[in-house]
């Protein structure tokens, strides 16, 4: 299908999604980094209901599930943000290029639905891009997002290697340069 690339990216827009939430630590979810920014629960928060709000609005993508999980934790939003966008993925996946192609209301302005979804990714980007950004003020250690960080083995002409932090917990980040302890291919 024309339209697979765009099922690509929301599957591994998703993943990066739930490795950057996977680096905040529990106790500081309610932290701000500064008077005017969200919290990282606040992001989490806004990436459900955003999320939701977009693909039930505007593109008729429905999960059974509520916007937000039931309780305000790290893993609670990992794994119903993780669930609900794997439930839209597969309605995503059934779909003719034709859906892709038609328009849709958004907000107050009409595009096609391949265009909302391009725009939702980078909507989620963006918010994901903030939350790292406070992590990195706060000062703590990053795994990968697009590719090597600083942390990682700094960048990739130095045979630096992507790491993701890994379902079953995150392995010990290296100092700059440093060889990592496990590593996984990229998705990009």
């Amino acid at each position: 299908m024309r339209y697979d690339f765009l099922l690509e990216t929301y599957r591994t827009e998703r993943l990066k999604t739930l490795g950057v939430w996977a680096q905040v630590p529990e106790d500081w979810l309610r932290r701000r980094v500064e008077p005017r920014a969200r919290t990282p629960l606040e992001h989490m928060v806004h990436q459900c209901q955003s999320e939701h709000n977009w693909m039930d609005g505007m593109l008729g993508i429905r999960t059974a599930r509520a916007p937000l999980p039931p309780r305000e934790t790290r893993d609670a939003f990992i794994a119903h943000y993780g669930t609900c966008a794997a439930d839209r993925l597969e309605q995503l996946a059934a779909l003719a290029e034709a859906w892709f192609e038609e328009e849709t209301a958004f907000f107050d302005v009409t595009r096609t639905r391949a265009w909302v979804l391009t725009r939702r990714f980078t909507h989620t980007a963006h918010h994901r891009g903030q939350l790292v950004a406070m992590l990195r003020a706060w000062g703590l250690s990053l795994y990968s997002t697009y590719g090597p960080t600083a942390d990682t083995g700094g960048l990739p002409k130095n045979g630096a290697r992507v790491i993701y932090r890994g379902d079953d917990g995150p392995p010990a980040l290296p100092g700059p340069g440093a060889s990592a302890p496990t590593e996984r291919p990229e998705d990009t």
